[in-house]
């Protein structure tokens, strides 16, 4: 028998296997689904024994926040002024955040990356002012962030 035929036989026995482990996926997740939807029709039909007048369709879908595997909530702020204490000087939300995140295992995707760095700079403009500031100088690129001089002042 050819090289080739072989190793097609070979794939197409270990594409049947993958394709049989995904349909039971997907059948175990429709059953799962099914008693779900069942248990929303018994909460439904208790509301509406409640009040029969209830807008179930006013009931929006409540969705899971996804976070981080680097940071619990809140402690992404601090780090990131962690780092600004570290710096030299003034640095931009992309490179605070890059530093951030070095040595964090696993690592970052780049969309991971994207939304790191957008989360640093919200927080860094929420609390524009009352701890860091952007630093004075040229406006026309990315802002360059650092501790504000009056809270260096505050502690002294």
């Amino acid at each position: 028998m050819p090289l080739g035929t072989i190793l097609s036989k070979q794939a197409l026995h270990t594409l049947t296997q993958l394709h049989a482990e995904l349909a039971g996926k997907i059948e175990g997740n429709r059953k799962h689904g099914d008693k779900l939807r069942m248990q929303m029709m018994q909460v439904e039909a208790v509301m509406k024994m409640l009040n029969p007048e209830v807008n179930l369709r006013a009931i929006a879908v409540k969705r899971r926040n996804q976070g981080n595997p680097w940071f619990k909530r809140g402690t992404l702020y601090r780090a990131a002024v962690d780092t600004l204490r570290r710096a030299e000087k003034p640095i931009m939300a992309r490179e605070l955040a890059m530093a951030v995140l070095d040595g964090k295992q696993p690592e970052a995707t780049r969309k991971q990356e994207i939304d790191i760095q957008a989360a640093i700079l919200a927080a860094l403009r929420n609390h524009d002012g009352k701890g860091v500031e952007i630093a004075p100088g040229d406006r026309t690129g990315p802002a360059r962030w650092r501790l504000s001089l009056q809270s260096d002042m505050d502690r002294s």
